[in-house]
């Protein structure tokens, strides 16, 4: 954001703010070292805010709940901002030194009353209004969030609400007040870093830019190709048009964790050759053409892991991986022999060094200082940089640090692609639980005695509406697919919301339910807003 390809905020930070607005996230199940740091924040006087449809764990900590309609985030961040600019409390030296774009936010904001937002949002008037007022007023503040806000068809548009919101109030750029994407897996940021994204090198480099792609040809010795690659959701869809028939997936089980998941195994078995490599034989490796076993990365091999505030860390292999397994390195090493290419048998310090050569953002960052300092922050451009706990600093700077403001960016409520109807009239949300990991296949090797989530959580009166008995078996069906499963009458869910988690495949194939729209600029498939019905099971005989 501003530039950035991370949140901006150290985890100590929020331990020292003043109001916490927890939005999309419920961080005690997803993210509970994170909310460690948070509950000291609460401890130490801090208010906060929880924005979910569900009255989840992490919400009942909060001063205020706001349980927002499945979809209707911009339609309350827009409604916030309106309050904050006519109640006067928008921070009118910081807007006109630090950014552009106020005038057109502030008119496209002007139809989101608290009335409007009420209305779109199921939140009450009072609610929306002492969020705004106490975020506005805070001496710091933060705005967190995860995939509540991103797993939607809009969901980059919800984020740039959000980043409104920090700009409208200097609510970024300074300690204490920043804007907090909790990451939604272990080194998801380092591997952003690292270059795995589509029309990115490492360091965030812009593949399209040719000053940028010549830094690197220098060092690896050739052309690279300028044109960017494809996002996941777009792979499928090249598959599906014939024009990407071979896959080479890594670390990933695609044939369980994505939207409509039926469609993605079709497509996944419709190829030439499917490769892949992980470290457990996953669904999508059993219908791998080849499987390379991989070590587990922070085990069983060396280099480095990036958390959510930005700050690398090294790995130490404490075991040596079994059998056949590989380091990762390794494995993409002897595939480039076989290609022709000799890399070489590189160490993974030197390979970091290559990283430091061609990433300002880690150049001060040596396999020594990460050793002797437990880990540093990024940006670190030099040996004698200490780090960057936040991000952004230049927003105060009488020149902007020679930068451009930053942008407001005018975004429009639009709500969940797939409309509830007469025929699917339940809306349907997924999420995790505290002690399963993602589709599973980490996870579900262990018994826990707080393990949940095979089940359909359903309000009770739209239980008792639909004849359902808590532990029932039922049949649930969305226009994709239809799977069986077992009703949890819920309290924390209001009527017309059910919810699911998607840990085990195996139980319970979710992903057959979920929504297939997409955001077209981030690929993020709409997980958590999907249609669907709950039908009592027939017996044989006939009977129910």
């Amino acid at each position: 954001m501003f530039g950035a390809g991370g949140g901006t905020s150290s985890y100590t930070e929020i331990e020292e703010t003043d109001v916490i607005v927890l939005w999309g996230s419920n961080a005690r199940d997803a993210h509970p070292i994170f909310f460690h740091h948070l509950m000291k924040g609460l401890d130490n006087g801090a208010r906060m805010y929880s924005v979910d449809p569900r009255r989840t764990s992490s919400a009942k900590f909060s001063d205020v709940w706001l349980g927002i309609n499945v979809g209707s985030d911009i339609a309350l961040a827009n409604a916030i901002g309106r309050e904050i600019i006519d109640a006067g409390l928008d921070n009118r030296g910081f807007i006109a030194h630090s950014t552009v774009g106020f005038e057109d936010y502030a008119a496209s904001v002007e139809s989101y009353t608290l009335e409007f937002a009420a209305e779109a949002t199921g939140v009450p008037i009072g609610a929306i209004r002492e969020l705004a007022h106490a975020y506005a007023t805070a001496e710091k503040a933060q705005i967190l969030w995860t995939l509540g806000i991103t797993e939607h068809h809009n969901g980059v548009d919800n984020v740039f609400s959000l980043c409104n919101l920090a700009l409208l109030t200097g609510h970024v750029g300074r300690w204490g007040s920043g804007l907090v994407p909790l990451r939604g897996q272990n080194n998801v940021q380092g591997g952003g870093d690292m270059g795995a994204l589509p029309n990115k090198l490492p360091g965030f480099a812009d593949m399209a830019d040719p000053a940028d792609r010549a830094r690197f040809e220098a060092v690896y010795g050739m052309e690279l190709n300028p044109v960017p690659g494809k996002h996941l959701t777009l792979m499928f869809e090249a598959m599906e048009q014939g024009s990407m028939r071979g896959v080479y997936i890594i670390g990933e089980n695609p044939a369980d964790s994505e939207a409509d998941i039926g469609r993605i195994r079709r497509l996944l078995s419709g190829l030439d050759i499917l490769v892949v490599q992980d470290i457990f034989l996953t669904r999508t490796a059993e219908m791998a053409d080849v499987v390379f076993p991989a070590s587990v990365a922070w085990a069983e091999s060396d280099g480095t892991v990036t958390s959510s505030e930005r700050r690398v860390q090294r790995v130490r292999a404490a075991l040596t991986p079994p059998g056949q397994a590989r380091d990762d390195i390794e494995i993409l090493g002897e595939m480039a022999r076989r290609l022709g290419v000799d890399w070489g048998d590189p160490t993974h310090e030197e390979l970091w060094d290559e990283l430091r050569s061609l990433s300002p953002a880690h150049a001060g960052m040596s396999w020594d200082r990460l050793e002797a300092e437990g880990g540093l922050q990024w940006p670190c451009p030099s040996d004698d940089h200490p780090g960057s706990p936040f991000l952004h600093g230049w927003l105060w700077e009488d020149d902007l640090g020679g930068r451009e403001p930053a942008p407001f960016t005018v975004v429009a409520h639009e709500g969940p692609k797939e409309q509830l109807s007469e025929e699917f009239p339940l809306r349907l949300t997924t999420g995790r639980a505290l002690d399963s990991y993602n589709t599973g296949v980490q996870s579900g090797g262990y018994d826990s005695p707080i393990r949940y989530g095979d089940t359909i959580d359903v309000n009770a009166a739209d239980a008792e509406r639909l004849d359902l008995a808590d532990g029932e078996r039922v049949r649930v069906s969305s226009a994709r697919g239809s799977v069986e499963m077992s009703v949890r009458v819920h309290p924390d869910l209001p009527e017309g919301l059910t919810f699911t988690t998607f840990h085990f495949p195996d139980l319970v194939d979710t992903n057959l339910l979920t929504s297939d729209a997409w955001d077209r600029r981030s690929g993020t498939a709409e997980f958590k807003a999907a249609s669907i019905r709950i039908d009592k099971l027939v017996a044989a005989g006939g009977a129910e």
